[in-house]
Protein backbone atom coordinates (compact mmCIF):
# COMPACT_ATOMS: atom_id res chain seq x y z
CA UNK A 1 0.00 0.00 0.00
CA UNK A 2 1.11 3.37 -0.79
CA UNK A 3 0.48 5.97 1.97
CA UNK A 4 0.77 9.65 0.80
CA UNK A 5 0.11 12.65 3.42
CA UNK A 6 -1.89 15.36 2.15
CA UNK A 7 -3.04 18.53 3.41
CA UNK A 8 -6.67 20.56 2.48
CA UNK A 9 -6.77 21.36 -0.94
CA UNK A 10 -3.98 19.34 -1.97
CA UNK A 11 -4.38 16.31 -4.25
CA UNK A 12 -3.27 13.33 -5.90
CA UNK A 13 -3.39 11.54 -9.86
CA UNK A 14 -3.86 8.22 -10.24
CA UNK A 15 -3.16 7.52 -13.43
CA UNK A 16 -3.80 9.82 -16.19
CA UNK A 17 -7.52 10.76 -15.62
CA UNK A 18 -8.23 10.50 -11.93
CA UNK A 19 -7.82 12.59 -9.34
CA UNK A 20 -8.26 12.41 -5.68
CA UNK A 21 -7.91 15.54 -3.87
CA UNK A 22 -8.33 16.58 0.17
CA UNK A 23 -11.66 19.09 0.44
CA UNK A 24 -10.80 19.73 4.20
CA UNK A 25 -9.94 17.74 7.32
CA UNK A 26 -12.36 18.15 10.63
CA UNK A 27 -11.33 16.36 13.45
CA UNK A 28 -11.40 12.60 12.60
CA UNK A 29 -13.51 13.40 9.30
CA UNK A 30 -11.78 14.03 6.07
CA UNK A 31 -13.81 14.77 2.82
CA UNK A 32 -12.25 14.23 -0.49
CA UNK A 33 -13.07 15.28 -4.07
CA UNK A 34 -12.81 12.54 -6.47
CA UNK A 35 -12.69 13.27 -10.43
CA UNK A 36 -13.15 10.13 -12.55
CA UNK A 37 -14.17 9.61 -16.36
CA UNK A 38 -17.81 8.86 -16.41
CA UNK A 39 -17.11 5.24 -17.13
CA UNK A 40 -15.11 4.37 -13.66
CA UNK A 41 -17.40 3.34 -10.86
CA UNK A 42 -16.44 4.93 -7.88
CA UNK A 43 -17.52 3.61 -4.60
CA UNK A 44 -17.53 3.70 -0.70
CA UNK A 45 -15.98 0.61 0.05
CA UNK A 46 -19.13 -0.63 2.26
CA UNK A 47 -21.10 0.07 -0.56
CA UNK A 48 -18.54 -1.81 -3.28
CA UNK A 49 -18.97 -4.62 -0.88
CA UNK A 50 -22.38 -5.18 -0.31
CA UNK A 51 -22.42 -4.36 -3.98
CA UNK A 52 -20.10 -7.26 -4.41
CA UNK A 53 -21.78 -9.99 -2.26
CA UNK A 54 -25.35 -9.21 -4.02
CA UNK A 55 -23.98 -9.94 -7.30
CA UNK A 56 -22.30 -13.18 -5.69
CA UNK A 57 -25.98 -14.12 -4.37
CA UNK A 58 -27.94 -13.01 -7.36
CA UNK A 59 -25.72 -15.68 -9.43
CA UNK A 60 -26.06 -18.18 -7.21
CA UNK A 61 -29.98 -18.33 -7.11
CA UNK A 62 -30.18 -17.97 -11.51
CA UNK A 63 -27.62 -20.73 -11.24
CA UNK A 64 -30.13 -23.02 -8.47
CA UNK A 65 -33.08 -21.06 -10.69
CA UNK A 66 -31.60 -22.92 -14.10
CA UNK A 67 -30.70 -26.01 -12.18
CA UNK A 68 -33.65 -26.75 -11.06
CA UNK A 69 -36.01 -27.45 -14.56
CA UNK A 70 -33.24 -29.45 -15.68
CA UNK A 71 -33.07 -31.76 -12.55
CA UNK A 72 -36.33 -32.33 -13.23
CA UNK A 73 -35.99 -32.89 -16.91
CA UNK A 74 -33.56 -35.26 -16.13
CA UNK A 75 -35.77 -36.85 -13.32
CA UNK A 76 -38.24 -37.59 -15.75
CA UNK A 77 -36.33 -39.20 -18.81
Amino acid sequence: MLVLTRKANQSIMIGDSIEVSVLSVMGEKVRLGIQAPRDVPVFRKEVFVEIQQQNVEAAESSKDALDQPLWAMRQAE
